[in-house]
């Protein structure tokens, strides 16, 4: 795989910057943390060698000086809000973080719930912490936020807030999706921090878009596709560029909420600390990029798969047009077609000669191994065993598993588990191949070449079952599909 950003550097490079603004304020930094800490793999496919989890990883070179405080909306536990990545509630999720940031090592010191307004499930959640002896602190909904800033900045408005107690002079703010309160959460304390005598800060670290990379570049356009949905756009910071007569770039949310950011500040504080929304960030990912190419081509790649996730969405009735031509005006900025992902034009030319569904892949040496139903497997195990033998070099004629192995499973789903479909789907094939493996030397082998898959690219002429998906994601394979049923 080729790589694009050095990893090392960055996790150094941004952990100093980040003491450097503690160092600007009283020894108290709320640092409004945006996107993921854990898994964060659209930035590790725009960025190759950007690792999944390197923000935790920077953190933790911070342990010492950092608490987290997570925050979730009170509207989203009333609702059931869910993380559709992982298909459990906001609530839910917030146990999982916990869980998960203390097994690292980091201090979770309190969970807050921002816009209460008497929900009883978020009564029902916030007992449900305490019992577990967590820390809870409420936030309540301000009446004229955030434009009636005499009443924000008043003891009816942030001073009604809870003031969340810390420790540590780093209170990373997080939460389990947006538009769940972190900056609100990080204003309100730097009100009752005020009144303490303390002089806090507030900084903001996103990832994306990267403010010192152009405007057009790929990565910043990728990072447009990924939001599609939520109609983000990148554009010039014009406060960066009136205060320092530079161009950097941000996006319409932070330059539309910038004017009343500056106002809250100076009310607090009496000035303000930051000419434009991208001072309050802190985030050092441009400066890393070690290869532009790479990262370019990459975030290529992630445009166009995130424009068939839409189309394909579309035809499943989960989403509006609206996301779709967004994607095909992100195209035509990046200057990219549905071909330029070469595993399409593949697919699609296979696919003249069968009467069935059919797959390829891209292996990291640029080969493309191809796929087809037949009667026993779908496209996608038979792309899987094809692209196995490939990669172990693997007679092509070699039966990796038996089709008396198979055919009784066929059986199987059919005439006792109800399936319709006899073909094994892609944990099916894996299983019956870890099987042939203690009797088969070349499915042994083949076995062996399973982490290879790992950030090859795949297409296939119909959508994928949810079991295929599933299996393609933990082996790690950036895959799209038409937006065809079979």
């Amino acid at each position: 795989m080729k790589i694009g950003f050095d990893n090392q550097k960055y996790l150094s490079m941004q952990s100093e910057h980040i003491k450097e603004r503690i160092s600007q304020f009283d020894n108290k930094l709320y640092l409004e943390f945006g996107g993921k800490l854990f898994d964060d793999y659209h930035a590790s496919r725009v960025l190759p060698g950007f690792a999944p989890d390197s923000k935790l990883n920077m953190l933790l070179q911070l342990k010492e000086q950092a608490e987290l405080v997570i925050v979730i909306s009170a509207n989203d536990i009333e609702k059931n809000k869910v993380r559709e990545d992982l298909g459990i509630t906001y609530d839910k999720d917030v146990l999982r973080l916990i869980r998960l940031f203390e097994e690292k090592g980091l201090y979770v010191g309190s969970v807050t719930i921002t816009q209460y307004s008497g929900q009883y499930s978020a009564d029902a959640f916030k007992k449900r912490l305490e019992d577990l002896g967590i820390k809870v602190y409420i936030h309540y909904v301000i009446e004229g936020y955030p434009n009636n800033i005499p009443h924000i900045i008043s003891e009816d408005g942030y001073g009604k807030n809870d003031y969340i107690e810390t420790t540590r002079p780093l209170v990373v703010v997080t939460a389990p999706g947006p538009g769940s309160g972190k900056m609100a959460t990080c204003l309100s304390q730097l009100y009752h921090e005020h009144k303490r005598g303390i002089h806090a800060g507030y900084a903001k670290f996103e990832t994306f878009p990267i403010w010192s990379i152009p405007l057009k570049h790929p990565v910043n356009l990728a990072y447009e596709a990924a939001t599609a949905d939520l109609n983000d756009v990148n554009m010039i910071d014009p406060f960066h560029l009136e205060a320092y007569g530079k161009t950097a770039v941000n996006y319409n949310r932070d330059v539309e909420t910038f004017p009343v950011l500056s106002a809250i500040f100076h009310k607090i504080y009496g000035f303000t600390p930051y000419k434009s929304p991208t001072d309050m960030g802190v985030n050092m990912a441009g400066f890393c990029i070690c290869d532009d190419q790479v990262c370019r081509e990459a975030s290529k790649q992630e445009i166009i798969r995130r424009y068939f996730h839409e189309i394909n969405a579309l035809a499943t009735g989960k989403n509006v047009k609206d996301a779709v031509f967004k994607l095909q005006l992100l195209m035509e900025q990046a200057q990219i077609t549905e071909l330029d992902r070469k595993v399409v034009a593949t697919t699609r030319e296979l696919q003249k000669t069968q009467s069935g569904p059919v797959a390829a892949i891209e292996l990291h040496d640029e080969t493309i191994v191809t796929g087809k139903t037949t009667d026993l497997l779908g496209c996608c195990s038979a792309l899987l065993l094809n692209a196995l033998k490939q990669l172990g070099n693997i007679p092509e004629d070699m039966h990796l598993i038996s089709p008396t192995a198979i055919e009784p499973i066929n059986t199987l789903k059919t005439s006792y588990l109800g399936s319709k479909n006899p073909r094994l789907h892609t944990d099916e094939v894996l299983i019956a191949l870890s099987i042939s493996a203690t009797q088969n030397e070349y499915a042994a082998k083949a076995l062996e070449q399973l982490p290879k898959l790992a950030g090859c690219q795949l297409h296939t002429s119909v959508m994928l079952s949810p079991v295929d998906i599933k299996t393609l994601k933990k082996l790690g394979i950036q895959f799209t599909s038409e937006a065809e049923t079979e």
